[in-house]
């Protein structure tokens, strides 16, 4: 009987966590997805389908996401990527809230720091979030134009909050991207994320 109680409780703790929080596969369909930007306007996964895309994971509290933005790191891999004809789009994922004031916070920080996404994806509530299984900020991921997941992970190799780690660091996204537009497979497709834990409430 014991034992019968104590399986039922795991199974429905598995059951809790995988539903809480999916884990997109690379190779596999990235999860599709729709959301509205600090404009408020909707943006969606399917819409940039032709394209490669690249879903960052952003909260500028975060010391680790300070490090890639106040060095002037992140932005300038946006930059990279946009020459490449490549859509960045970055995501804020939180608990339900005062959307339009978190709205206007980060709208100001990407100016401030000089960002380029192509939009800044408001996830309060963290549906897509938890669809990719988003653990960190930053938290990467890139999907290819057939709406294939072909990266996660990190966005670099030193998963430190100094940016003088920058410097000697492999940049994963910069990597990914480039072997992808190249048509070779990627050196390192799945990496661990690191940064601040992303809440979802």
């Amino acid at each position: 009987m014991k034992r019968t109680i104590a399986f039922s409780l795991l199974a429905a703790g598995l059951l809790l966590s995988g539903s809480a929080l999916a884990e997109a596969v690379v190779g596999q369909p990235a999860p599709a997805f729709k959301g509205v930007d600090t404009a408020g306007k909707p943006v969606s996964l399917d819409q940039y389908k032709g394209k490669y895309v690249v879903l960052e994971w952003v909260n500028p509290e975060c010391p680790f996401v300070k490090k890639h933005y106040d060095s002037g790191n992140m932005p300038s891999v946006q930059k990279y990527a946009a020459d490449k004809g490549v859509v960045w789009l970055s995501v804020s994922t939180s608990a339900d809230g005062d959307r339009a004031g978190k709205s206007a916070a980060i709208s100001d920080w990407v100016k401030a720091k000089k960002a380029m996404p192509a939009a800044t994806i408001m996830d309060l509530g963290g549906a897509i979030g938890k669809a990719y299984g988003a653990r960190t900020t930053p938290h990467m991921y890139l999907v290819d134009p057939s709406g294939k997941l072909v990266y996660a992970g990190a966005i670099d190799s030193k998963p430190s909050a100094n940016p003088a780690d920058i410097k000697s660091s492999t940049n994963y996204m910069v990597q990914a991207i480039d072997e992808s537009l190249a048509g070779k497979p990627l050196s390192q497709a799945v990496t661990k994320p690191y940064g601040c834990s992303v809440k979802y409430g």
